[in-house]
């Protein structure tokens, strides 16, 4: 609790001025340092008139720095009666005489003035290392306010950096934006004259054509039949040179105007700028195919080619959304047909992947916007399902059978002396090693067939254990 708490006695005292020690009349107005009396001015004249107190040094109360309690006797809280002038080494407090005999008996202790010099001395390496510190708290203090002030500084220098560099960016964008636009225009203003010179050519041309049209109607409907004679190879002449001028029957230009925002647009005004406008036209007649197995296929094999689309320069496109269909069609089977799947890589090429289930000649066709690409359509070759080999790759069946005379070979190969396989340079034998089940050379082959009809089971199944 309260009581418990140390007093501090170098408190200034509160609430008004303090009364007199010696009458309980007067307030306190000087004090006495010898005997730390506080007298109020009537005491304090009868204090200097006794012989006793009349050497005492009596200053005034104003003068004594905060008006403490300093240089006054301190008396026991347990004995108020008491002056503490012992202190106690056990219990390392000050106590009185009635202490030491009551609560403090047998605990060392010595008078206030003996031990002061060690404690205190004691106290002030406490207090030089406390100070220490201090000075070093005060100097990481100081650290941290230059620190905190060079921070803000920091901050606002990268602030205007920032303002800097964002006034440019959008600097920068503007500027690739009103490129971006002037580009627009230029190519829209680009494709409107060839569209404006391909209609008046097509105007013209039309105009001549019913020009003559409606001549040569008039000719035979109203002129004569010397007239007609007469007239006919002129008009013939006109007609077929109409005939035969070449025009486009599809727009010379199309709306293949695109906007990228992903694309990389180079440097402006310092900064990497994004977003490209795609005036690419895939065509058709120079998209390519590739693959290994383009023409030919396995049944139940899932397999399939690449579709690189080119535009009208055969430069690639190098980015997808195009409108590809595939068809692959049985030639002999009319409802048997193979659904393709189509996978847009993004970049300008597609993969075509299918499995067909039925063996047989398939035509396949590619288009692109409705047209058919380079190379389209073609022929597919669908073989039978791949046939593993069943037999053993060796070298001959007397040595894979360990010299059975009944173990024979797909090869048709003999021995003499009664075996019935082949051997090492017997007449037939390939001279190499081969399958046993078909006589293919090469391991990694597809297997042609079964062993000679006069082969015996049993001789083929021992060759093959083995």
């Amino acid at each position: 609790g309260v009581s418990q708490l140390t007093p501090d006695y170098l408190a200034p005292s509160r609430g008004g001025a303090a009364g007199c020690d010696l009458c309980a009349d007067g307030a306190a107005a000087r004090r006495c340092l010898t005997c730390g009396a506080d007298l109020c001015l009537f005491c304090c004249q009868a204090h200097r008139r006794q012989k006793k107190t009349a050497s005492h040094a009596v200053t005034e109360l104003e003068n004594i720095k905060d008006c403490s309690q300093a240089g006054k006797p301190l008396f026991c809280p347990s004995h108020p009666t008491e002056e503490l002038r012992l202190f106690c080494e056990q219990c390392d407090q000050p106590v009185c005489r009635d202490c030491v005999v009551d609560r403090h008996r047998q605990h060392p202790y010595d008078f206030t003035s003996n031990v002061i010099h060690r404690h205190g001395d004691a106290l002030r390496e406490l207090l030089k290392s406390t100070q220490q510190h201090m000075g070093t708290l005060e100097d990481v203090l100081g650290q941290i306010d230059d620190m905190g002030s060079a921070v803000r500084s920091r901050a606002e220098a990268v602030a205007t950096e920032i303002c800097l560099f964002a006034s440019g960016y959008v600097k920068a964008i503007e500027v690739h934006r009103d490129q971006l636009l002037k580009q627009l225009e230029d190519l829209k203003v680009q494709k409107e004259n060839l569209l404006h010179l391909q209609k008046a050519q097509l105007q013209q041309l039309l105009l001549d054509m019913r020009t003559g049209v409606g001549f040569t109607e008039r000719l035979l409907t109203s002129g004569s039949d010397l007239e007609i004679l007469i007239t006919k190879g002129v008009v013939a002449s006109r007609l077929a040179k109409l005939n035969s001028v070449a025009y486009n029957t599809h727009p010379s230009v199309d709306n293949g105007i695109q906007f990228s925002p992903q694309k990389r647009a180079g440097q402006c005004c310092g900064y990497e700028v994004f977003g490209a406008i795609l005036n690419k036209v895939v065509d058709p007649a120079r998209c390519t195919l590739h693959g290994e197995d383009l023409h030919s296929a396995r049944q139940h094999q899932l397999t399939g080619f690449t579709l690189l689309c080119n535009d009208t320069t055969g430069e690639r496109m190098g980015r997808g959304g195009e409108a590809v269909q595939v068809t692959i069609t049985h030639k002999d089977k009319r409802d048997c047909a193979v659904k393709p799947t189509v996978c847009d890589n993004g970049d300008g090429t597609y993969h075509i992947s299918y499995s067909p289930e039925e063996p047989g000649l398939y035509a396949v066709c590619i288009y692109v916007k409705g047209q058919h690409v380079q190379g389209s359509p073609f022929t597919l070759m669908v073989k039978n399902k791949f046939c593993e080999h069943q037999g053993v790759f060796h070298c001959c069946t007397f040595c894979s059978s360990g010299g059975q005379k009944a173990a024979r070979c797909a090869c048709g190969g003999t021995m003499p002396g009664g075996y019935q396989g082949c051997g090492h340079g017997h007449k037939g034998h390939p001279g190499c090693p081969h399958w046993s089940c078909c006589g293919q050379v090469k391991e990694s082959s597809e297997c042609l067939g079964g062993p000679p009809s006069d082969t015996s089971q049993r001789s083929l199944l021992r060759t093959v254990a083995l």
